[in-house]
């Protein structure tokens, strides 16, 4: 018998199976197309290639080629630009590669949530649903359409003003009465290379914003939550495993910033502790956009959590009475030893059991996994504190932090 494309001996649909935040869409068509990758993102290799290829190798061709890459009349010359290269080289083979590891990683993790029993069979048709919508909008066409059309309008512009500002010459721009007038290397940045990278960051966010609308569908199903479970999170708490599957999106991320930082730093006289609010609006930003979803199950948790220390109160005042009863009172039958009793080590087991209930977490994660994204965000922006410290002072003092 077969029931929303299931059957007994599958009980996961097949778009369940197969769930992924990136294995989809046009332009891994067109990767597949262009023999960059299998159906699970093989040949990571090639395609972080193809992306450097197009987008740096021809900066660096175009400055040799016009003398603004080590120096000539560039004040800022192409191979000390330090945020461009963290920018393609660094930040973008990290976006990259973080599409095959949230594939390998969210797929098993969707199947969790039948494989642990927490979809009733009533809400199984709802959870299917929500997976379907949530591949509907991975595959679409016009998303992507529009993600294009946004860095080629509204990109341009706001590269135009990130851009480092000097008084003499760069590799990208030569200073005009009318305006700095972008070097042949400079129309390929502003025309190709910069959108090539922001349509691949501006993807992942459109991809984060994929997962945290199927997490809220998911949520609106009455979950089977158990107060008891050892995670602390009613059995839910599996789903903050993905946190780590991001990482590289959160230290691409960290990286565009730290590579803006060393820029200004470097050429515009700016210093490390200027940058500290921008520095804590990223983590802030990056940590909730990977954890921030998790929060549409709190108030199931804290509802879980509510019925469970009701629940277990009112077995624990039973068994603990009949336990006086028994034990304080003259009701155990005669000749009954109390030493090696069974009672004994059901009484300190009840006990865990309610001790797991109060310790139930309202959120699906912990404060290390929030420590952890925070770092991996900063971790980029490490090598800038040499810009302050000698090496050896900053080695000594994450020692004597660490010891």
């Amino acid at each position: 018998m077969t029931t929303l494309g299931r059957t007994a001996a599958d009980p996961l649909a097949p778009e369940t199976g197969d769930f992924s935040l990136v294995l989809g869409g046009p332009l891994f068509q067109l990767f597949r197309r262009s023999h960059l990758t299998g159906d699970g993102l093989e040949m990571l290799h090639r395609r972080i290639t193809a992306f450097v290829v197009v987008a740096w190798l021809p900066l660096l061709l175009l400055s040799i080629l016009e003398g603004r890459a080590r120096g000539g009349a560039a004040g800022l010359p192409f191979l000390y630009d330090v945020e461009l290269h963290v920018r393609l080289l660094v930040a973008l083979p990290l976006l990259i590669t973080a599409e095959r590891i949230v594939h390998e990683r969210l797929q098993p993790l969707v199947r969790q949530f039948v494989a642990r029993d927490l979809i009733p069979d009533a809400e199984r048709a709802k959870f299917d649903a929500a997976v379907a919508s949530a591949l509907r909008l991975r595959n679409s066409v016009l998303a992507e359409l529009f993600l294009i059309a946004l860095v080629l309008i509204a990109g341009v512009v706001v590269s135009q003003r990130t851009q480092i500002v000097l008084e003499s010459a760069t590799w990208y721009a030569i200073p005009r009465d009318s305006g700095a007038q972008p070097t042949p290397a400079g129309l390929w940045l502003r025309w190709v290379s910069l959108p090539l990278f922001q349509f691949v960051l501006l993807r992942w966010y459109f991809r984060l914003l994929i997962w945290a609308r199927f997490l809220w569908q998911v949520s609106r199903i009455d979950l089977r939550l158990v107060p008891t479970h050892p995670d602390r999170s009613g059995g839910i708490g599996f789903v903050s495993a993905v946190s780590n599957a991001f990482v590289p999106v959160l230290s691409a991320q960290g990286a565009v910033l730290a590579g803006l930082m060393a820029n200004r730093i470097l050429y515009a006289g700016a210093t490390l502790p200027q940058f500290k609010l921008e520095l804590l609006g990223l983590v802030a930003v990056m940590v909730f956009a990977i954890l921030g979803p998790l929060l549409v199950f709190s108030p199931k948790l804290a509802a879980a959590k509510r019925k469970g220390s009701r629940e277990y109160g009112i077995l624990a005042q039973r068994y603990v009475r009949e336990f006086d009863q028994k034990w304080l009172r003259g009701g155990a039958p005669p000749g009954e030893p109390f030493m090696g009793s069974a009672d004994i080590q059901s009484l300190a087991d009840l006990g865990n059991s309610y001790d797991m209930v109060k310790e139930m977490r309202w959120v699906p994660f912990s404060t290390q996994t929030v420590l952890h994204l925070a770092l991996a965000t900063l971790l980029p922006a490490l090598p800038l504190m040499l810009t302050m410290i000698s090496l050896e002072e900053l080695v000594d003092q994450l020692l004597k932090i660490v010891f």
